[in-house]
């Protein structure tokens, strides 16, 4: 069967290293691209971040690999999010063998809660001296994000969950949502520990072994996970899927990286790794772990990019993954 996936290369470095993911997955499936534009460039052709024939392409296809916009960021994942209703973002971030990593024993994924919380967009200038943000939290999708974690858990037998929180000062709201997470957890038999994510952050610098699986907030769930990549090596290694019931979003981390685009040497590997979690997703599991264990293995003996303190490019990185496959 011809797997239909729409891309969405966007700005910076996303128009390079996207068409080096759709290279690898040519290689382990058969697939069709429906290409689909958005970001700063298309803001300043069009007045509009994200074209709405893009954000049906995105609700209508099984899944959409992104990769990266600029300025207009907000008005693009966010929408793009929305329409596959991706209420979870999921983010690994493993230290490679080879990769000067500050924690090489790091092996956490963060499950983030993906529509609600302080991204909700209820923003509001009052005043010249006062602006208000009203977070919201409701028990429905933080008990939908607490039933995908026990799933998840279950699926790759980790022992249980830890719900990353501050409901020691948000009590209504992260009280809300740790209280929910327990719940669920509790009714699925799965273990739960609970931290405050500012202690979060210092023990996993101190020993990111003590976490597995981290059930996170909107915002936790981003900065937290940004803190994990710089004990692996950089956002140039995390890819992401943003999952909802019916059909799922796969981006990188990274973002446009405006230092670097257009000189042909950016990491491809998180691209490519989201390319993974969407091969993955589609059911494709040998080749999802085929394409992991090639980049694990080029990560680790090489050709790197400079991020990774290699001189290959892009496009010779990508090579040589696909010489692995």
């Amino acid at each position: 069967m011809t797997e239909e996936i729409v891309v969405i290369p966007g700005d910076g470095i996303g128009t390079e290293v996207i068409p080096e993911a759709q290279r690898v997955l040519e290689t382990v499936i058969d697939v069709e691209f429906v290409e689909a534009d958005a970001g700063d460039a298309v803001k300043e052709q069009t007045g509009e971040a994200l074209p709405q024939e893009t954000y049906d392409l995105a609700a209508s296809a099984d899944a959409t690999l992104f990769g990266a916009a600029g300025e207009t960021a907000a008005d693009v994942i966010l929408p793009l999010r929305e329409a596959v209703d991706s209420f979870v973002n999921i983010r690994p971030a493993k230290a490679y063998p080879g990769v000067d990593a500050l924690r090489p024993e790091t092996d956490l994924v963060f499950l983030r809660e993906n529509t609600e919380g302080v991204y909700s967009g209820h923003e509001d200038r009052l005043s010249d001296d006062l602006s208000t943000l009203t977070r919201v939290v409701t028990t429905s999708a933080s008990e939908r994000l607490a039933e995908f974690a026990c799933e998840y858990v279950g699926d790759r037998d980790v022992n249980g969950v830890t719900v990353a929180h501050k409901a020691n000062v948000m009590r209504e709201t992260d009280g809300r949502f740790r209280d929910a997470v327990v719940a669920v957890a509790a009714d699925n038999g799965v273990e739960v520990d609970e931290v405050l994510m500012d202690a979060f952050a210092t023990r996993v610098c101190l020993d990111p072994t003590q976490f597995d699986v981290i059930v996170c907030p909107n915002l936790a769930g981003d900065v937290l996970s940004d803190l994990a990549a710089g004990l692996v090596g950089g956002l140039g290694l995390l890819p992401s899927a943003n999952v909802g019931p019916d059909r799922a979003l796969f981006e990188p981390v990274h973002g446009t990286a405006p230092d670097i685009a257009g000189q042909g040497v950016a990491n491809p590997a998180a691209t490519i790794l989201s390319a993974a979690m969407l091969l993955e997703y589609l059911g494709y599991d040998a080749e999802s772990k085929a394409v992991h264990e090639a980049v694990e293995g080029v990560l680790s003996d090489g050709p790197r990019t400079a991020d990774l303190g290699g001189d290959a490019s892009t496009t010779e990185v990508t090579d040589a993954i696909i010489d692995r496959l």
